[in-house]
């Protein structure tokens, strides 16, 4: 089953501060919960695995992702990742990044994702699934906004920390994406919506 998810987030940081950032794959992953690097194959293709909890049930997809077109002049970054859970389900997602310098100076971020899921995670459905996503990426914007605007006034190491860090990542059994609470937020976001629009965006 395809999903489509379109997502756009500022940061107060320049466009090549950002573009550095998001083509640096241990950067990201950073970022996101329940994922981590395991190897770099070369300066396109890189292994990794994502471990998503479902209540009781716990997905471990492993595979690799691949930069397909890395446009520094035009700070565009399209990337496809694979990837299988051992009890047989399956992800592929295709991702392209854009990077906007704003007015202010700092940078937007648009991300345009097409994901395709199998196995135990389409449980949820594909409705929750695109909303747990959303709540996802919020929490990745969070994350790469509070490094990124910590590190803008810093010069020396805090960058260089980054820029070089290894690919590899341990993984820790902590290290999870939990979706229950994800979808606790989704519903609750859902739900304020419905309200909102009910009642004309009367507050109550």
């Amino acid at each position: 089953m395809a999903i489509e998810i379109k997502e756009t987030f500022e940061v107060q940081a320049s466009v090549d501060e950002v573009w550095t950032f998001v083509s640096t794959p241990n950067q990201v992953v950073g970022c996101l919960p329940g994922a981590s690097l395991t190897e770099e194959v070369d300066d396109r293709n890189f292994k990794g695995k994502v471990k998503i909890k479902l209540g009781a049930v716990t997905a471990a997809y492993k595979g690799k992702i691949e930069f397909k077109e890395v446009d520094a002049a035009n700070h565009k970054l399209v990337m496809e990742g694979k990837g299988k859970d051992p009890s047989g389900g399956t992800a592929k997602a295709e991702i392209t990044v854009q990077l906007v310098t704003t007015a202010s100076g700092g940078t937007s971020m648009s991300t345009d994702a097409a994901i395709d899921l199998t196995g135990k995670v389409m449980q949820v459905g594909g409705g929750m699934i695109k909303g747990v996503s959303h709540q996802l990426f919020q929490q990745f914007a969070q994350t790469a906004k509070e490094r990124l605007e910590a590190a803008a006034p810093a010069e020396g190491a805090p960058g260089e920390a980054g820029a070089g860090a290894a690919a590899v990542a341990p993984a820790s059994e902590e290290n999870e994406l939990k979706v229950i609470p994800l979808l606790f937020n989704t519903l609750k976001t859902a739900i304020a919506n419905f309200f909102r629009r009910l009642f004309g965006g009367a507050s109550s």
